[in-house]
């Protein structure tokens, strides 16, 4: 199969609009709608309903939709993995909620794994936290990084840090009681964090905005009267500055950064030495 195919008609699904997914691909829309028609035509079924305009995936296109973009990031690997060179003999593939690529830190612990890791090519990867163990079971992904590593056998769990989840406004000395009167900025940290934000009553409202990217999260609550929980490990440098202050008498949330791989993968000795290399910047 052409994964260009493929790569359309993810671009159309993101995009819900042929002509938006032409201006992205560098195409004209007829060439979208091509291949699009190609695609279709190679499965056997309509992929997109139009309606009025309104373009969205039929029952087939959202089939297809996970296996399209599994189909491409396994190709996407294969094709670092078979350039590798004799000066760069071994890929590996880390995954993480895209939260954790923002975290103050990491990109340093990344430079430190090319100093340690001789020979090493790594590919950094953005998965939602519910699939990074389906990724790690079917070898789509090396190491895992994650605050809620899986309760599952044949897996290999290291804490690399802790850090907290402070509740947080613009607003200097606001308290927990005056917090219930200001938007609130809903960060979406996984289970454990949701759970824990649960039991306070005064954040019990809806709220005005549901992130899964911290510095989303950050830009709007420094440019606007709002509150919540964000991680001391991007807004560290916000609190020494004083653009953010934390809520007087909100509880703090502790979290841990964890590191997984299968421990058959047969990039072991190479896996093992990613985990000795500490992140020092954000203990």
């Amino acid at each position: 199969m052409d994964t260009e195919l493929l790569r359309t008609f993810l671009e159309v699904t993101k995009t819900r609009h042929f002509g938006r997914a032409a201006d992205n691909l560098y195409l004209t829309q007829s060439a979208v709608s091509f291949r699009i028609r190609q695609l279709e035509s190679q499965l056997g079924n309509a992929l997109f309903s139009r309606q009025r305009g309104n373009v969205h995936l039929t029952a087939a296109g959202e089939r297809l939709q996970p296996y399209a973009e599994s189909i491409l990031q396994t190709w996407g690997r294969a094709k670092q993995d078979v350039a590798l060179s004799e000066d760069l003999s071994t890929q590996i593939v880390i995954g993480a909620s895209p939260l954790f690529w923002e975290f103050d830190g990491i990109s340093d612990w990344i430079q430190a794994l090319f100093d340690a890791c001789s020979g090493l090519a790594l590919r950094l990867e953005s998965f939602p936290r519910q699939s990074l163990s389906k990724k790690l079971l079917d070898n789509s992904v090396d190491i895992a990084i994650t605050c809620e590593p899986p309760k599952m056998d044949g897996m290999q769990v290291i804490k690399v840090c802790d850090y907290e989840l402070l509740l947080v406004s613009r607003t200097p000395n606001c308290s927990l009681a005056l917090s219930k009167e200001l938007p609130l900025v809903f960060l979406d940290w996984g289970t454990r964090f949701s759970i824990e934000q649960g039991r306070i009553n005064e954040l019990q409202r809806s709220p005005i905005l549901h992130a899964h990217s911290s510095n989303i999260a950050l830009s709007h609550i420094l440019s606007t009267s709002s509150v919540g929980y964000l991680p001391s490990l991007v807004i560290e440098r916000e609190l020494k500055s004083q653009r953010l202050y934390p809520v007087v008498d909100a509880p703090i949330l502790l979290q841990s950064l964890y590191l997984v791989c299968r421990e058959n993968n047969e990039k072991c000795d190479i896996i093992s030495d990613i985990f000795s290399v500490p992140f020092k910047s954000v203990n």
